[in-house]
C-alpha cells in the first residue's frame, strides 16, 4: 500500500494543508488541526514546514514548473501542488531528490505521474535554483509598489525567505537584562527578549511561572503607546488571545478584554492564569456589545488582513486579495466610531493593524479624525519605540519588514494613538 511508503503520510498532511489554505482561503492556523491529524508530532512539524515553505516560494516554483510544461498547469491542478510540495522540499528543505520523488509521484494516484515525473527530472537534470529570496504575488506586488515603493518591496522579499526569531514580552521590564542573560537571548528595548528561531517555548525558563508571553518586538507597540496604567480603567477590543491583555494589566491597568470568540477566549484565560495577572473577560461583539461606563484607555487592534504577519504566516499573501482587505477596512471604521464613543474625556485611544495595507492603517487614521473632530493624534516618541523605529510625520507608527533586518526584523504594523478632548 502507498502508505507504507516511509514519510507519505506526511506528504498528504502538507497537501491537504496547502489545498485547504490555496483553494478553500482558511487561514493556515485552522486548517492545521484536520489537516495533521493522526501525526506524531515531529511529523506534523514536518508537514508545516513542508507547507511553509510551498508557500514562502510559490511564485518562484511556478516559475520553475511552467518552464518544463508545453501548456501551463492549471493554479488549481492538484499536480503543480504536488510538483510545489517536492520542490521546496529539494530545494530549500534538503530532501533527497529520490525521497521527494517517492513521495510525490503516490500523491497523483490516477492522474499525470509521468508529466509530474518527468518535469521532477528535467529540473534536476538541469540543476534548478530558487533565487536568494522569493518574488511576492503579481496582486500583492501591485498593491505594495506604488506604495511603499523598491526598498521596502527588496525588504519584504527577504524577511519572506525566513520565518522570524522568537520575541518574548516580559512580565516585568525591570527584569529585562536577568531576563536576557537567562534566556541567552538580547533585548531591542525595555521588557523584549529575542531568542533563534525554533526556541522551544514551552522549555525555556520562566514558560511555568508566567515570566513572559510569546508577542512580536512590533505587536507590544500599541499596548505600550497607553503608558502607566496604576488608577485607570483599559478596555482591550478583539483581545484574545491575549498578549496585549497581559500588557495592560501588567501596567497597572485594571483591564476589560472583550473578544467575540469563546474558543480564543479560552486561551486568553489559560495566559492570563499562568502569568498571574487579571482582566475581566467578556465574550461579545464589539459591534453588539455596549458597556455601563467609559474608559481611560481603549486599545483595538483590529480585525485586519494580517499581511505584516507574512513572515510567520506566509499563508495570508496567497489567501488575501483587495476585497477582502476593503471589507477588513469597513470593519475597522466601524469598530473605531463605536470605540471613540466608550473613551473618558481626556482619555487614549490607540487603534492598531498588523497589516502592510494603507487602507488598513493611515487611510483609516486620517478618516478616523475627520469624523471624530474631538480627538487628536498624540505622536509616539523615541523612548516609547525601539531604535530604529520612528513615527511618521502624522505621528503614527509604521513598521515594516525592512527595518530592524540585521536584529531579525519586525512584522509590519501600523499604530495610531488618539487622545479625546477633556
Amino acid at each position: 500500500m502507498n502508505d507504507e511508503i516511509s514519510g507519505l503520510p506526511t506528504r498528504r498532511a502538507a497537501l491537504r494543508l496547502l489545498d485547504t489554505v490555496m483553494r478553500m482561503g482558511t487561514p493556515m492556523d485552522q486548517a492545521t488541526a484536520n489537516a495533521t491529524k493522526g501525526l506524531s508530532p515531529p511529523d506534523r512539524a514536518l508537514a508545516i514546514a513542508i507547507a511553509q515553505e510551498t508557500l514562502r516560494w510559490t511564485v518562484d516554483l511556478d516559475l520553475l514548473i511552467d518552464s518544463q510544461t508545453k501548456q501551463p498547469l492549471p493554479d488549481d491542478a492538484k499536480a503543480r501542488a504536488v510538483l510545489r510540495l517536492a520542490l521546496a522540499q529539494i530545494l530549500r528543505l534538503g530532501t533527497p531528490a529520490h525521497a521527494a520523488i517517492a513521495t510525490a509521484l503516490p500523491l497523483v494516484d490516477g492522474g499525470p505521474r509521468r508529466l509530474v515525473h518527468g518535469v521532477l527530472g528535467s529540473l534536476l537534470r538541469a540543476e534548478a535554483r530558487l533565487p536568494e529570496t522569493p518574488s511576492l504575488p503579481e496582486a500583492v506586488m501591485m498593491r505594495w509598489h506604488p506604495a511603499w515603493g523598491d526598498d521596502m518591496i527588496a525588504g519584504a522579499q527577504a524577511a519572506l525567505a525566513e520565518p522570524p526569531p522568537l520575541d518574548l514580552a516580559l512580565r516585568d521590564p525591570a527584569l529585562t537584562a536577568e531576563w536576557a542573560a537567562r534566556l541567552g537571548g538580547v533585548s531591542l528595548m525595555p521588557g523584549h527578549i529575542r531568542l533563534p528561531r525554533g526556541t522551544a517555548v514551552d522549555e525555556l525558563e520562566g514558560y511555568d511561572e508566567g515570566a513572559w508571553w510569546v508577542q512580536d518586538l512590533a505587536a507590544s507597540l500599541p499596548a505600550r503607546l497607553l503608558g502607566d496604567g496604576k488608577g485607570k480603567r483599559a478596555l482591550d477590543l478583539c483581545a484574545a488571545p491575549g498578549g496585549k491583555t497581559m500588557q495592560l494589566s501588567a501596567a497597572g491597568f485594571a483591564v476589560t478584554a472583550l473578544d467575540n470568540s469563546a474558543r480564543r477566549m479560552d486561551r486568553l484565560a489559560s495566559n492570563l492564569q499562568r502569568t498571574q495577572l487579571s482582566a475581566d473577560r467578556v465574550n461579545a461583539d464589539v459591534m453588539e456589545w455596549q458597556p455601563k461606563q467609559q474608559y481611560d484607555a481603549i486599545l483595538l487592534d483590529a480585525p485586519c488582513s494580517a499581511t505584516g504577519t507574512m513572515r510567520r504566516h506566509p499563508d495570508v499573501l496567497q489567501r488575501i486579495d483587495i476585497k477582502a482587505i476593503n471589507n477588513l477596512a469597513a470593519i475597522q471604521s466601524a469598530m473605531l466610531d463605536r470605540a471613540a464613543e466608550w473613551v473618558a474625556p481626556g482619555g487614549t485611544l490607540v487603534f492598531a493593524t498588523c497589516s502592510l495595507e494603507r487602507v488598513e492603517g493611515e487611510a483609516q487614521a486620517e478618516t478616523f479624525l475627520t469624523k471624530h473632530l474631538d480627538y487628536k493624534t498624540k505622536a509616539a516618541t523615541a523612548d516609547e519605540l525601539p531604535v530604529g523605529v520612528t513615527a511618521n510625520a502624522q505621528g503614527h507608527v509604521r513598521t515594516m519588514p525592512p527595518m530592524l533586518a540585521e536584529q531579525g526584523g519586525l512584522d509590519g504594523f501600523f499604530v495610531a494613538r488618539f487622545v479625546r478632548a477633556g
